[in-house]
Order: structure tokens, then sequence, then C-alpha cells
């Protein structure tokens, strides 16, 4: 069974609506594309710094004070309903929501992190990043399916995902750290603190530290090369 939808229309959001709003369209563009009301979708796009707690994060006692300490920060405090812990993200980061319809969305739920582990590994690859697939020791958010790229002393988290399942449609959210790792680093050694968690503040990266000069129009357009394998992508007007 195919994992990406024969054609995908690609939607560049030029503008952050907001932390919470930034989420929130995910899930209306969910409901929408389940409803037929728009066709199966990537939606790209770079947000405001955000601090994006997981469900489990605000049942833990330092949840108040991790919160704090991000908007101490400058990050946007959130939760969102996918599972996983606390991740940070901001315009150096390029968020990327696909979304489609499936008439059994749950049965390939756990192949998809599989699939886009990969696709994402081919195209930090295909700019010289040496990129790999697998949960790295003491990694923020820590994930099985985590994108990673090897340094000469340690490797770095540089892409985390998501997935939200409903009935006849998925959204697969993907976030890839670019550029300006040290903002992130820095809320999440606070928030993580605060939280009571352990975690190696090393493995907090962005792709630019391992191939200087890189940026998000580079990434964008590898990632978009690497679908373009498997899909027939067809950009939506603005």
């Amino acid at each position: 069974m195919p994992m990406v939808a024969p054609r995908l229309q690609v939607h560049r959001q030029q503008v952050s609506l907001g932390a919470e709003a930034d989420l929130n369209r995910g899930l209306d563009l969910l409901a929408e594309v389940r409803n037929g009301e728009t066709p199966a979708m990537l939606r790209l796009y770079r947000p405001e710094p955000t601090m994006a707690f997981g469900q489990r994060d605000t049942r833990l006692p330092g949840f108040g004070q991790a919160s704090r300490a991000s908007l101490a920060r400058g990050f946007t405090p959130t939760v969102r309903r996918a599972g996983g812990r606390a991740a940070a993200y901001h315009q150096g980061t390029l968020i990327i929501d696909h979304i489609q319809t499936d008439h059994d969305a749950i049965a390939l739920a756990k192949a998809r992190f599989g699939f886009f582990g990969g696709l994402f590994t081919q195209a930090l690859r295909s700019l010289g990043v040496d990129a790999g697939v697998g949960e790295i020791p003491g990694e923020y958010c820590p994930g099985e399916f985590s994108v990673y790229g090897r340094g000469p002393a340690h490797s770095i988290k540089l892409v985390g995902t998501a997935q939200r399942v409903v009935s006849g449609a998925w959204l697969f959210s993907s976030v890839i750290v670019v550029e300006n790792s040290a903002p992130i680093r820095q809320v999440l050694s606070d928030c993580y603190a605060a939280l009571d968690l352990d975690w190696d503040p090393a493995t907090a990266g962005a792709a630019e530290d391992l191939l200087p000069g890189l940026t998000v129009e580079a990434v964008e357009a590898a990632v978009l090369a690497a679908y373009a394998q498997h899909t027939d992508l067809r950009v939506a007007l603005p």
C-alpha cells in the first residue's frame, strides 16, 4: 500500500499565525481533508518561537515553572495533542504537516514514522549532512524514529515527528531544526530542568551546526525533491 497519496498540494504558509494558532490550523486542515473539502496536502511554514509540551508534561509538578521558563526565553508555551515530550522550535526550523485521507488511518501509523524518517534522512543526506534514523542517548523528546546528524564529537537530533490519526485521515507533523540552535538548547535546558526530566543538552543542535551555511530554504527544496520521488507535487496558489 502506498504511504503517500498520488498527488499532494504544497501550501507554503508565508507568515506564522502564532504558536497556538499554528498548531490549531493543522487540526483544522486535518478536518477539512478528512471531509473532502481540501485535497491531500503538505503545509510548510517557519514558526514563531514555540515550546510545544506533550500531554504527559502537563501532569508533572514542574509544568507551571517550565511554562514560565519558556516565556522568559521568548518561547510561547503550548500543549500539542500528539504524543511526546517538550520540543522547541523557532523561525530557524521548518515544519512540515503532511495531511491525507486514509480509510484505515490507524493501520500503518507506526510504519509512517519509519517511512518519513527515511525520507527526511534522504533529504538531509542529499545536502551533505551525515544523517540517520533512531533515538540517540539523552535526546530531548525521545523517539524511535528521530532523525539525527553525526558530528565530529557526538550526534544531534535534527528532526522530530508526531502524528495525529482520526477516522478516515491522518496528520504527520515534522520539525526540522536547520538554523540557530543556541536558543533552542537554552530553552530546553530550562524547561527540562523544571520538569525534572533527564537529557543531554549536547543532543540539541541544528543542521547548520554540521554543515555551516545551510539554510531553511535549501532544506525545504531537498525535502520537496525527496517527496517528488513518491508523489506528484502541485504548488497551491497563495
